[in-house]
């Protein structure tokens, strides 16, 4: 399985890998019932969940059910359990989409919500996070879930969506995070394999670091990085909540 989902990864784009994901992931999910792990997305158990990654997959990652990874688990007990956001009137722009969270923030009556890409087949609108054609102080809310390591300059976009967001709004801005290192990016690197080498990952431009909540705060944000990882004992592990150096859930506030 491993060396399937690597091959597709590798040969296929974002977007055919979008519209292939629900059916590969009805295929094989027989294969995977029991009750090892847990998705708190879904709310379904599996033996373990998918492998999954760019380059050579990692082992038990993404729910063979909603198609959730770490980073979509936490984020979605962090929204339940630490904000308002199932419970409030929220006007929320989400940009780059994801599958698991698609059909269950669009059911949600609360919310306002409207999806924004470059050029997803999923998003409501097609926009350049470093240039969005949205009125200032707009939304209440902001996901922007491991994007910013994507576009070619991370200020400029945390600034436009600082910009979009009402005064007393908060962003969420999680990106691929290593604690042993600061911030790294150099724009003369293009070469894919070497992207891979130095950032995690082909199409990263840049590889964050221990230093990312200043980089939020540069950008004029209150920055907040919030340890519920750290709260929730083995619950962490049967679900899969991270991956090491994301642990912490990372946003900013405007201020009012």
């Amino acid at each position: 399985m491993k060396k399937i989902i690597s091959l597709l990864t590798s040969k296929f784009s974002r977007q055919t890998l979008i519209r292939m994901s629900y059916l590969f992931g009805f295929l094989v999910r027989p294969f995977y019932w029991g009750k090892g792990v847990e998705c708190p997305i879904c709310g379904r158990h599996f033996r373990k969940f998918l492998p999954y990654g760019y380059g050579e997959a990692k082992d038990n990652r993404l729910c063979p059910k909603c198609l959730s990874l770490e980073r979509h688990r936490l984020l979605w007990i962090y929204l339940k359990e630490r904000t308002d956001f199932f419970t409030a009137s929220l006007k929320v722009l989400h940009v780059a989409p994801e599958q698991p969270y698609l059909k269950r923030f669009k059911s949600l009556k609360n919310l306002d919500y409207t999806t924004a890409d470059l050029d997803s087949p999923i998003a409501d609108i097609h926009l350049d996070v470093m240039k969005m054609d949205i009125p200032d102080n707009t939304y209440d809310v902001v996901i922007c879930n491991h994007v910013l390591e994507h576009v070619k300059d991370a200020n400029v976009a945390m600034k436009e969506i600082l910009r979009v967001l009402k005064p007393g709004g908060w962003a969420i801005l999680l990106v691929p995070i290593r604690m042993d290192v600061d911030t790294n990016e150099d724009p003369s690197v293009t070469d894919p394999k070497e992207r891979q080498r130095l950032y995690g990952q082909y199409d990263h431009v840049r590889q964050f670091g221990r230093d990312y909540t200043d980089y939020i705060a540069k950008a004029g944000f209150t920055p907040f990085a919030d340890d519920i990882y750290y709260t929730l004992g083995d619950k962490a592990q049967t679900m899969r909540l991270a991956r090491p150096g994301e642990e912490l859930i990372y946003g900013g506030r405007k201020k009012s």
